[in-house]
């Protein structure tokens, strides 16, 4: 019995002792397992962190990008404004010369299938802001050329600071070729300093601008040629005022056969800026025709409107005065007589006291035709001093 009993005591032992190993076993297995857990756990907190650290940096890159890209995008987003606004001001110019000139395509059908109208620039700084334009027009007298003596009087008689607030255009209404070279020789040889400034221009009207006026020049009768010259000094001066409009705030029209006086510039800026109120549409610098006609820059437009109008009715001097009849008499008969229509045109268009550009041209346009025009220095100077001035300025033949 006792022998059972120490048997069983030994199996019991045995298998404590055994359990035991086992759950010894196990636990070490355990504690094996949560190093290892452990381990992998630090492991993948490393990782975590080098992940962070790596996504830190990624992203102070892109960042960096980023901020180069807005950089790049705004200064090119900069230049692309700069671009348009130059291609808005160079497309506003554009149309604005384009509207300036359209009104040729309304009275001329031949030229409404044409693109844009504008005058042919010869020699141009494009110089604009000025005070005062002065236009001059000019076309071949046979043999006879006074353009050089009237540039010369009317450029050195400048002062410097007055020669940089004006520009002087000279507009060859000719389809003689010749006579083209002629004057942009003339011009670029004897007047270097302001053509290199910018203060001498010249251009070229298109003969298809006068393609019915080109034709009538054949005509057999004086009195026609004499009209059809008439008619087309009309339409070379609208060309020259449009063209001039943009470039100063006043615009003096000249003919190519003048002598400036002795500091005209000075005396006409001064009374110009004399006159109160400053309600005027025109002063009058000369008593001859249409020269040393003075007019607001941006009424232009509305003169050569009219001017256009009627140019096949009268003279552009004529023209000129059926404008102030209309707008200063609003009586049935526009009699300039009229005490009021007097009052009211002497405040808008203003007599200078003297004439400051005296006519010297013999030679007329038309070919074996004189004109012996006379103006106030004429009649009120001495035949030697006359003589002396002329001289001075001018010869016989220059293109001949």
């Amino acid at each position: 019995m006792r022998t059972k009993k120490k048997s069983l005591l030994v199996v019991v032992v045995f298998v404590l002792f055994s359990f035991s190993c086992f759950c010894i076993s196990r636990m070490a297995q355990s504690r094996n397992q949560l190093i290892n857990c452990r381990n992998h756990i630090l492991g993948f907190k490393e990782s975590l962190l080098s992940l962070k650290n790596r996504s830190e940096k990624n992203t102070r890159d892109i960042m960096k990008a980023l901020i180069q890209m807005k950089l790049e995008i705004t200064q090119k987003g900069n230049l692309s404004e700069i671009l348009d606004e130059k291609k808005v001001d160079i497309l506003s110019r554009n149309q604005i010369i384009s509207d300036r000139f359209e009104a040729f395509k309304f009275f001329f059908p031949h030229l409404r299938n044409m693109g844009k109208i504008y005058p042919d620039v010869i020699i141009s700084k494009g110089k604009s802001g000025a005070s005062f334009a002065l236009g001059i027009p000019t076309m071949r007298r046979g043999n006879h050329t006074y353009l050089k003596q009237t540039l010369a009087s009317v450029i050195y008689r400048m002062t410097p600071t007055e020669e940089k607030d004006s520009v002087v255009i000279v507009s060859v209404s000719d389809n003689n070729e010749d006579y083209l070279n002629y004057v942009v020789g003339m011009i670029k040889t004897t007047f270097k300093r302001q053509v290199k400034s910018g203060s001498l221009e010249v251009i070229s009207v298109p003969t298809f601008l006068y393609q019915t006026l080109l034709q009538g020049k054949q005509m057999a009768y004086e009195s026609d040629q004499i009209d059809s010259w008439k008619i087309k000094q009309v339409l070379d001066f609208c060309i020259l005022m449009l063209y001039a409009q943009p470039k100063a705030r006043y615009y003096l029209q000249l003919e190519d056969d003048i002598i400036a006086e002795k500091m005209y510039f000075t005396k006409m800026s001064k009374f110009v800026n004399s006159i109160i109120p400053n309600d005027w549409l025109l002063i009058e610098f000369s008593i001859l025709g249409f020269i040393g006609n003075l007019f607001r820059s941006e009424d232009l437009s509305e003169f050569v409107h009219f001017f256009l109008m009627f140019y096949q009715e009268k003279p552009i001097d004529l023209l000129l005065h059926d404008i102030f009849r209309i707008k200063n008499c609003h009586d049935k008969a526009h009699d300039l007589k009229n005490e009021r229509c007097l009052q009211q045109n002497k405040k808008r268009r203003i007599q200078y006291k003297h004439s400051l550009f005296k006519h010297v041209g013999l030679q007329s346009l038309l070919l074996e035709r004189q004109q012996n025009l006379q103006d106030y220095w004429k009649l009120h100077k001495s035949g030697s001093s006359i003589k002396v001035l002329s001289s001075s300025f001018f010869g016989k033949n220059d293109i001949a």
